[in-house]
């Protein structure tokens, strides 16, 4: 597989990540889970020449991190892991707001560590702004978690074009981590020009809209007895599913003629969109994980990027992205 550059100081990762979020929960049920496949597909990653895997303390919360340290042991070097940290986490589990201050973000990156089983990070977000606490600061203290070897790269996620400029006057950041694919084009307006004009790469969460884009999606209803995210948002509810599934339909159809799946197509897209953008898709069994590799070498001529911008040109997606008490969250 080939690389890319993340930022401007020379981050050089696989052109495909792998977000590891969904191995320990988020999606599905408890019972779904099988962390030996989960293990067993980041081995296969390594073979498939993709390198680098992006977890969080809140993913579990904790356990993601703990997983992943397992699949580092013995061959640290061939892997580069993206952590983040600024959630306030709950003792049940639950997230109860965010945390920016530069305690947190000292106390965070050692436990991170120390569940990683690394000595450094090598790419460590800000998960979410704290509006409580000036970028400045929080940034700062993340400048110095770079100055003491305990992580090597800084970014941000989920942040405002106006609120990444603030940081990059701080410390160069080398990543923006922001929703982005055929089913969500928001950054496309402010955030990607601010980004480009910066030096700083893109990290697309959710590059097949949480599941839509591959075509298998339900309705919010069927996920919600298994306590499963996408029962809470609204593109999975009621007319927007119908709407949204009309879209999916197209991009099936589009995809079929090129011999591909809908999930390759979409991939290919945002791969499309620069040299500066590395999609970190999720997977937690091997066979997935396969697919989307394989999304690397799926060309597309222009007349297939028109056709793309003819299904999905922006808005054309029905429904918010998260519920109102989760966009608080989001920084706009």
């Amino acid at each position: 597989m080939q690389q890319r550059v993340l930022g401007s100081q020379g981050l050089l990762v696989s052109t495909l990540g792998l977000g590891c979020m969904g191995m320990s929960g988020t999606y599905g049920s408890a019972a779904s889970r099988d962390p030996a496949e989960a293990l067993a597909t980041l081995q296969l990653a390594l073979e498939l020449g993709i390198n680098f895997l992006d977890t969080a303390e809140v993913y579990g919360p904790y356990c993601n991190e703990q997983l992943v340290g397992r699949a580092l042991e013995g061959r640290r070097e061939r892997w580069l892991v993206a952590s983040k940290f600024g959630f306030r986490i709950g003792p049940d589990g639950s997230i109860t707001g965010c945390d920016g201050s530069p305690a947190n973000a000292r106390r965070a990156c050692e436990a991170s560590l120390a569940r990683l089983g690394v000595e450094s990070i090598d790419l460590y977000y800000l998960h979410r702004l704290d509006p409580a606490v000036p970028i400045e600061e929080t940034v700062g203290a993340m400048a110095d978690l770079v100055r003491t070897g305990k992580v090597r790269y800084l970014g941000l996620s989920e942040v405002s074009a106006a609120t990444l400029r603030r940081a990059a006057a701080v410390h160069p950041i080398a990543a923006l981590q922001s929703e982005y694919s055929l089913f969500e084009r928001g950054i496309e307006r402010e955030i990607l020009p601010a980004c480009r004009a910066l030096g700083v790469g893109v990290v697309p969460f959710a590059p097949l809209g949480r599941g839509f884009l591959t075509g298998a999606a339900q309705r919010a209803e069927h996920y919600r007895p298994a306590g499963d995210f996408r029962a809470s948002l609204p593109r999975f509810a009621a007319e927007n599913f119908e709407h949204n599934q009309a879209l999916v339909r197209a991009l099936e159809r589009l995809a079929a003629g090129k011999g591909c799946s809908a999930a390759q197509l979409a991939l290919a897209w945002l791969l499309a969109q620069g040299p500066d953008i590395v999609p970190i898709p999720g997977a937690g069994r091997r066979r997935h994980l396969s697919e989307n590799a394989a999304a690397t070498r799926v060309a597309l001529a222009a007349c297939d990027l028109m056709a793309l911008e003819e299904i999905f040109p922006r808005n054309a997606v029905a429904g918010e992205r998260y519920r109102a008490e989760d966009l608080r969250y989001v920084d706009r």
